[in-house]
């Protein structure tokens, strides 16, 4: 939700009081942290800063156990893909969708908007100063030992999203 120009709106959907959707398997009672929360924002540069701060608001607020490193790992995932979405698909997409789903072994942040165009991590020159968004989330992502990936929607647009594991991964 928008929450009328405070910014977004980290809460589950449905209100404050809605209960997250468990991620949990069925038989199992889930833990305290998890659950999905979904908030929408203006494709604007003003929510790049916002969705950053709502996302690390809402991890902590939940108690999730996330370190320091991936905590800033996920920051720069959301505003890489926030700030795609506010270049790159405005113009078809004024709103755009931050999720951030939580379980008991990882973090999956996703930014969704209405534009059909799938992007593309690019090589970008060196010379360059933009063009490696993309890039950047796919190696942060790889480093902490977790996925991404970019999935069509239903209606048309794009989803982008990376999931990290809680506990850290050692690459070899």
């Amino acid at each position: 939700m928008d929450n009328h120009g405070r910014g977004p709106d980290p809460r589950p959907e449905g209100g404050a009081d809605a209960p997250p959707e468990s991620l949990a398997d069925p038989g199992q009672r889930p833990l305290p942290y998890e659950g999905v929360w979904r908030f929408t924002a203006p494709a604007v540069d003003v929510s790049v800063p916002q969705a950053r701060h709502a996302v690390r608001d809402l991890l902590l607020r939940q108690g999730v156990p996330v370190s320091e490193d991936l905590v800033q790992g996920l920051l720069l995932i959301v505003s890489e893909l926030v700030t795609n979405a506010v270049r790159h698909a405005a113009l078809l997409s004024p709103t755009l969708a931050v999720e951030v789903a939580v379980g008991a072994e990882w973090v999956r942040v996703a930014v969704e908007d209405n534009h059909p165009y799938r992007p593309t991590a690019l090589e970008a020159d060196h010379e360059e100063t933009n063009g490696r968004g993309l890039l950047l989330v796919r190696e942060v992502t790889r480093e902490a030992g977790g996925v991404c990936d970019v999935e069509h929607t239903s209606g048309g647009g794009k989803v982008i999203w990376a999931a990290l594991p809680l506990k850290p991964v050692r690459l070899p």
